[in-house]
Parts: C-alpha cells; sequence; structure tokens
C-alpha cells in the first residue's frame, strides 16, 4: 500500500483480532459469522465521476441496489494491490451469481497508468474481467475519501458501506462479510466455505518476516537514501557513478541519467541501478520509453547472475526485456535471507525507472 506497508499489516492484525472477538459467544464458544455486527460507514457514493468504464456501461449506486457490492480501489502497477487481487478474483467468480458485484476503481499513480489503453491490456493480462471505473481525475477515490492502495469498501444490498479494508490482508475477514451481506439480502445457499487461492509470482503474498526494505521511489520527489557521489541533478542530464559501497536500503546510478521529479530516466546505453535490500521479493515498475519501444536489460546480485533467485520478469542469467509500462518482478530469491546487492544494466536508452518495492 502506498501510504504505508507497515500500517496495512498492523491495521490487518487488529481488524482481525477485532473479528474474532465480534465472532465469539459470551461462553467462549464461536457462533455463526451471521452474528457480527457491522457497522453503518457511510452512503455508497456517486460513481458519475468515472471517465470511463471497461468490461460493463457505466454502474450507479442507485443501479446496482439489492446487490451486495465490492469496491476496489486500485493502480496496475501497485505490488500491495497485486497481492490481494487473486482473492478478490476468486470473490468475483464465487459469488456473481449469488448478488455480489465486484467493481474496481483504477485511480492511477503514475502518468502512464492514465492510458486507458495500458489499463485495458494489464487488466486484460491479469484476468480482470468485472467491471472497471477508470478514476483518472481522482473523483471516485474523493468521493469515498479514499487514501490509500489497495482499498475495499463492503456495500450492503441497501446502498450502506459496511466495512473496508486498506492494504493487503484481511481476507477471511472481507469474505464472511461478503457472506453475511449476501444472507442478509436474502440470497440462498451461500454457505460459510472461503475460496483457496494458488498465488504464484507477483502475486504471491511478501515474505513479512524477512521484509527489511521498504518501497521507494526514483523520482526526486519522493526518493530516500539517493547515494551516487555528487547527488543528484534535478531535471537534467548528468553521468552518475555507483560508490564503492552501499548501506541497507541506499540506491545509485551509472551512466548518464536525468532523474526527474517522477522518475529516472536513462540518456544512453548501459546505464545501471544499484540497490542494497533485504526482502526475498524485489520489483522494479520500468517503462519504455513509449507503446511498441523495448529495452533489453541484465540484472545481478552481489555481482552475480540470480540463478534459481530470478523473478518472473529475468531468466537465470539475469536477461529480460521491458516491452511494457508496468511493474517487473526481477528477484525472488529462497532463505536465508540476507542484505543483498542488486544490480540491473540497461542496454538500451529510454526507459524510465519509477518505483522499487519489496516482499
Amino acid at each position: 500500500m502506498k501510504a504505508s506497508v507497515l500500517f496495512a499489516a498492523i491495521f490487518s492484525v487488529a481488524i482481525g483480532a477485532l473479528f474474532e472477538t465480534l465472532v465469539e459467544g459470551k461462553s467462549g464458544q464461536k457462533v455463526t459469522p451471521g452474528a457480527i455486527r457491522l457497522p453503518i460507514e457511510g452512503e455508497f457514493p456517486s460513481l458519475a465521476g468515472a471517465t470511463g468504464w471497461l468490461n460493463s456501461p457505466p454502474l450507479t449506486p442507485a443501479g446496482l441496489r439489492g446487490k451486495v457490492v465490492l469496491v476496489d480501489v486500485w493502480t496496475y502497477t501497485c505490488v500491495n494491490w497485486l497481492r490481494t487481487l487473486p482473492y478478490v478474483r476468486a470473490w468475483a467468480d464465487k459469488y456473481k451469481d449469488q448478488g455480489l458485484v465486484v467493481i474496481g476503481v483504477h485511480s492511477p499513480e503514475f502518468p502512464f497508468e492514465r492510458d486507458v489503453d495500458n489499463v485495458r491490456q494489464a487488466a486484460k493480462n491479469m484476468k480482470v474481467d468485472f467491471p472497471i471505473a477508470i478514476d483518472n481525475d481522482f473523483s471516485v477515490w474523493r468521493a469515498f475519501d479514499n487514501h490509500y492502495w489497495p482499498a475495499l469498501y463492503i456495500i450492503d444490498a441497501q446502498g450502506r458501506i459496511r466495512h473496508h479494508q486498506f492494504g493487503e490482508g484481511g481476507y477471511e475477514e472481507s469474505e464472511r462479510i461478503i457472506q453475511q451481506l449476501l444472507t442478509e439480502a436474502g440470497h440462498e445457499g451461500i454457505g460459510h466455505q472461503l475460496v483457496s487461492v494458488d498465488t504464484r509470482g507477483i502475486e504471491a503474498a511478501a515474505d513479512w518476516d524477512n521484509l527489511r526494505s521498504e518501497e521507494n521511489y526514483l523520482g526526486y520527489e519522493q526518493t530516500q537514501h539517493f547515494a551516487s557521489p555528487g547527488g543528484a541533478v534535478l531535471d537534467k542530464s548528468r553521468v552518475y557513478a555507483v560508490p564503492a559501497r552501499l548501506r541497507l536500503n541506499h540506491w545509485a546510478l551509472s551512466g548518464d541519467w536525468t532523474v526527474g521529479s517522477g522518475a529516472a530516466v536513462l540518456n544512453k546505453a548501459n546505464g545501471r541501478i544499484a540497490y542494497r535490500f533485504h526482502a526475498r521479493d524485489l520489483n522494479l515498475v520500468m517503462a519504455p520509453a513509449g507503446r511498441g519501444a523495448s529495452v533489453r536489460f541484465r540484472v545481478l546480485i552481489d555481482g552475480q547472475p540470480p540463478g534459481v533467485a530470478h523473478g518472473v520478469d529475468a531468466d537465470e542469467q539475469g536477461n529480460g526485456t521491458a516491452t511494457e509500462q508496468r511493474t517487473y518482478q526481477l528477484i525472488r530469491q529462497a532463505k536465508p535471507i540476507a542484505d543483498r546487492q542488486f544490480e540491473i544494466e540497461f542496454l538500451d536508452p529510454g526507459v524510465g525507472a519509477f518505483d522499487f518495492t519489496f516482499g
């Protein structure tokens, strides 16, 4: 979650503890999920601010009255959202004939995520076939008074928000609440069995116990711990170098780059990024210069090809090609997890590097 992964983890644990309290009777015996008392958090706000729709004609709160609605606020490069997606997909599929409507509200973070064709392609690649409201002006985001990617809002058949989940986790609680609200709406045969998901690749849950690196942007407006000697020259081409040693969670550039407000853009071939990290996974949001462009790259870990520690977007020798504007999973290593130095060399110019995430 862009606001705070730590907050998401803490919030999820707190909600889980509350859920357990609510589903225990006075004797300490478990009671049915239907016994959960849910607050009313507000009314289903307007979706009229959406600038377009995918997979559906425009939907309205009035037209959805009688349905239980799950609103999923996302942006397609967000790794925290990607790790929630298997559950949202599974709920959409399981309960679509039992009264649940899932709506994805795509509120973009990076400029290329405003491109509807990019969102359409990402949705196709990720098998997101439920309705998507394109929220390029953040109107729906503001209507919900939202502050996070991802965010889930569960709305009952009377159009009232009854539950929210910010960030990853809370999957059992959310599904139990979906089941309860569907039952309250008069739908039969809901049952209490939970979905089982097979998470793979970038959608697999983070290894929270070994995660010591937080998300870090490469544009100067939000970056931290930039370590190239002399610092960054803003919005101008400059030749950078990687220092002899990087401290944990520090990063550096090598070669001819322009560090802009939202990204670092490579001006000439063979530029590199180095990052000292501590996590099972390392991901990088990258964007070739335009549609149809491609940039070859090679990744190393502690100066060597990654071998079996490669991610889905690089091979064992570390080779890969950026052909889309998206999140690339470059490293997935086995335990024991330790401080490691990651490097990526781009063999072609023109790539924009936006954001490191870890898992």
